[in-house]
């Protein structure tokens, strides 16, 4: 097997990572900058026409893959290969179970359920195909609950499965078959040693671009909301200099704690995520509908489950209704490109778990956390909505990213308004920074060929890079622009995904240690053993 030592430089400015991929994704990178600078117009109009053509003809295709992979998740997770350790039997977990979750939630949520939590009930409640197909008026509470129920399933299990099966691929190929963490590694049983060549390099470069594009979506909506909450703490205006200024700032941030390393600055970062969202939490729900949030809670659990199967199966029969495409499509567009960065990232501090730990803990956990973070501050806004005589909708028909402070100031306990909305400025700010640096990490992996410490400079390099597609995206094509990078960054990569899952069950299948390890079939079940 070739060593993946032999494919990184060893002297010069790209020493540490494999220069053929460092400059071809470097130049890519530059490509799409200079384009969206120079035509802003032609830029934001080529944006949206890709975004109209995949979710007009391949809207399908979307809704069938997400569909198959949850499915696949639940096989692999409870086969027989649920027991493997993702690497040696002797290995254990690197991280203990809060701050592996801490790490996984932060890396892979980012600032989108902060955007998302309050904004996209209050935006379904006016209206959506499945309270039309129900008959239900808008505005009311069945179709708040209708709202509440595709929320969740936008940030459900199927989602989650997504990240956690691209983590358990890499996991496995560079944990138990000691190839470099990389997507290329997924491959190795149909390419062998090809995967150094032409082939993987190809491979590893569309990660890069997906990552790249993927996080810089969830960045863009992150910052203009971050605008938001300064607008309102300080009355800072919001425009486009100021979020650039903002993407500069905090990217730059970011960027230190990417140097900084997994153990310092993102480990810390995480777990410090979840302390803050947990105070925040807590003034929603006590100084919030206390009684109603905790009925909710079940009551969307319960909703989400009953209609899981026929909403993971939908597709819009009409083809000049926009919904599915504005929404649905986009957050399985929006998953999948996170999956090469997730993927990577949930990988990387898996090892030493089993197949079934990674699996049940990542999908099971990350969901149970998604839907309280949702019951909990998107509950709260639609009480507010249809029980007071606020009227958060029209904040968010105004302006998205308004509502989150909004609804802090409707809970109306006047002497935390404040630093509530402080508090969730910088919570902004924290899963912005995590969220950055992770895909940093990630992406230098990837260059470095799988090194746990790619080259600092390199880090510096891509978080700079990653920081400039963001402003370049949201100045370009705002809101649109951000949304079709990701669906158009999650097609071709959701094809090697496939070809990931099928070399999986190959190797799976096709290695005789997994018929002769004791953790996978006790002795007292195969007599030859004994």
């Amino acid at each position: 097997m070739i060593s993946s030592n032999k494919m990184v430089n060893q002297h010069g400015f790209f020493k540490g990572v494999n220069q053929t991929i460092t400059v071809a994704s470097l130049s890519m990178v530059f490509a799409f900058v200079l384009f969206s600078v120079v035509q802003i117009d032609l830029a934001n109009s080529v944006y949206s026409g890709v975004k109209q053509w995949i979710t007009s003809n391949l809207g399908w295709y979307y809704i069938a893959i997400v569909s198959a992979i949850f499915v696949f998740s639940v096989w692999v997770t409870f086969s027989k290969f649920g027991n493997i350790r993702l690497g040696k039997d002797t290995d254990r977990p690197e991280f203990n179970n809060f701050t592996w979750f801490a790490m996984l939630f932060s890396a892979a949520v980012g600032t989108g359920l902060m955007f998302w939590s309050i904004a996209e009930p209050l935006t379904y409640i006016q209206g959506n195909p499945f309270a039309e197909m129900a008959n239900v008026a808008a505005n009311t509470p069945d179709a708040a609950q209708i709202g509440m129920r595709i929320t969740t399933f936008h940030w459900g299990l199927s989602a989650w499965s997504v990240y956690v099966l691209v983590g358990l691929i890499l996991a496995y190929f560079a944990y138990r078959k000691g190839l470099p963490l990389t997507i290329r590694s997924a491959l190795y049983p149909i390419l062998g040693e090809r995967i150094y060549g032409p082939i993987g390099h190809a491979v590893d470069m569309l990660a890069i671009f997906s990552t790249l594009f993927g996080t810089a979506t969830t960045l863009g909506l992150g910052v203009s909301q971050m605008n938001a909450g300064l607008n309102y703490l300080f009355g800072i205006e919001i425009n486009s200099i100021n979020q650039l200024t903002l993407i500069v700032v905090v990217g730059s941030i970011a960027t230190f704690s990417a140097v900084s390393g997994l153990q310092k600055g993102i480990r810390l970062l995480s777990e410090w995520n979840i302390r803050i969202s947990l105070v925040l939490f807590a003034f929603f729900l006590i100084a919030g509908p206390t009684a109603y949030l905790f009925g909710s809670f079940f009551t969307n659990m319960g909703d989400y489950l009953s209609n899981f199967i026929s909403m993971s199966l939908w597709v819009d029969p009409d083809p000049e209704r926009q919904w599915q495409g504005w929404w649905t499509i986009f957050y399985w567009g929006w998953w999948l490109s996170w999956g090469p960065y997730v993927g990577i990232f949930i990988a990387r501090i898996s090892k030493g778990r089993t197949v079934k730990e990674l699996m049940l803990g990542g999908i099971l956990s990350s969901t149970l956390g998604a839907f309280t973070w949702i019951t909990i501050m998107g509950g709260t806004a639609t009480y507010l909505e249809l029980y007071s005589a606020n009227d958060l909708v029209s904040v968010v028909n105004q302006n998205l990213t308004m509502v989150l402070y909004s609804t802090i100031e409707a809970i109306n306990v006047s002497w935390l308004t404040w630093p509530m909305a402080a508090l969730a400025t910088i919570m902004i700010i924290s899963w912005f920074v995590t969220s950055a640096d992770s895909a940093t990490l990630v992406m230098c992996t990837i260059l470095s060929m799988g090194d746990k410490s790619p080259p600092v400079k390199m880090r510096v390099i891509w978080g700079a890079g990653l920081a400039a597609v963001a402003g370049i995206l949201l100045v370009a094509g705002g809101l649109e622009g951000l949304q079709a990078a990701s669906i158009a960054a999650a097609l071709p990569f959701s094809l090697v995904l496939i070809v990931m899952a099928y070399c999986l069950v190959k190797d799976l299948y096709s290695s005789t240690e997994y018929q002769e390890t004791p953790n996978i079939i006790p002795p007292k079940l195969k007599p030859e053993l004994a």
